[in-house]
């Protein structure tokens, strides 16, 4: 049964941008408007957070949106805080939009007497009061089975089709999507179905952490403009290396295609230095000013995305509709013509 109650957003500091979008976006769907909460996300001289809520909101059914994303655990913290102010203040249920779930990449134990982090920020998220969660290509898809709430995992690959199709609807015969990885090799296959592609796979072997011994192209990618798929690029060294094995196997040109711009050290360098014509991501993660001014690194919208789904779980309505792109069509309206 839909909701009584109007939806009330509220947003940390990791990516207020995407939050004030987001709330935008439901406003046109709506008919009405869509604020977000007023509200204070403060920290004390020696670092502390402190939250305070100026809206009531005794009864509502509330969003928090904040990806985890650096600093994380400082995010991460305000998360946690925002939600236990929410749940304190008789909040009717609160549902946490984490565009980027941060320490999705320690879902396993893969050494001796190391931790799995991401089951303990499950936990402690669900013991702050949140009572669903709503995320984007979370890195590793065991991570929703950690919580015993509902989790809603949309992915970025309806989106990455629309763009494709929309930039490159003059060579679509010579487009083969690339996975940088065997690891990813599921998410790029998805990718290919959806744009009815080839698939390609970059075998990586590494002598020690850190350090790429070897890359192995599977797949012919002679004279292909090669799309590389993946969730996640942090130091993009892995990323740019890949474009270079593509090349040097006769690849046309190169282009990327990542969810979330980590993009930590000398990430942004890299990219605009490498031999990639592209690399575009989305704005799950607020891009920071060397981002936004480098080159070849373009961004895509997740705005339309999160506000359609934020609507369908306070109307109680299907979400997995959001993975068809005939679906995600008319949401994005307007920024792509395919």
């Amino acid at each position: 049964m839909p909701n009584l109650t109007d939806p009330k957003l509220i947003s940390g500091n990791a990516n207020k941008p995407l939050a004030t979008a987001i709330a935008r976006r439901m406003s046109m769907h709506r008919g009405m408007n869509v604020d977000l909460v007023d509200a204070r996300v403060e920290r004390f001289n020696d670092g502390e957070i402190f939250v305070e809520m100026y809206d009531n909101v005794r009864g509502e059914d509330v969003f928090i949106i904040q990806p985890t994303s650096n600093p994380a655990n400082d995010n991460l913290m305000e998360l946690l805080i925002m939600s236990d102010a929410l749940r304190r203040s008789s909040a009717q249920r609160i549902t946490a939009v984490i565009p980027y779930f941060g320490y999705a990449r320690q879902d396993r134990r893969t050494k001796a007497r190391t931790p799995i982090t991401a089951k303990l920020v499950a936990n402690m998220l669900v013991e702050a009061g949140v009572e669903r969660i709503l995320t984007m290509d979370l890195h590793a898809a065991q991570i929703q089975g950690f919580f015993d709430i509902p989790v809603d995992n949309l992915y970025a690959s309806p989106i990455f089709a629309l763009d494709i199709m929309s930039h490159f609807k003059d060579q679509m015969s010579d487009v083969m999507i690339v996975s940088p990885d065997v690891g990813g090799v599921a998410r790029a296959r998805e990718l290919a179905k959806r744009i009815n592609a080839p698939l390609s796979i970059v075998d990586k072997r590494r002598e020690k952490p850190g350090e790429i011994a070897e890359m192995t192209v599977i797949g012919n990618v002679s004279g292909k403009t090669c799309i590389i798929v993946d969730d996640i690029c942090d130091t993009a060294g892995t990323l740019c290396k890949a474009a270079e094995v593509l090349l040097e196997n006769g690849a046309k040109e190169v282009h990327s295609y990542i969810t979330h711009g980590v993009l930590s050290g000398p990430a942004v360098e890299r990219v605009t230095n490498s031999v990639m014509k592209s690399l575009v991501i989305t704005d799950t993660i607020q891009a920071t000013e060397p981002v936004k001014n480098a080159p070849n690194i373009r961004i895509v919208p997740t705005a339309p995305m999160f506000a359609q789904a934020t609507l369908n779980i306070w109307n109680g309505t299907s979400v997995s509709s959001l993975f068809d792109i005939d679906t995600l069509g008319p949401i994005y309206e307007g920024l792509y013509s395919v």
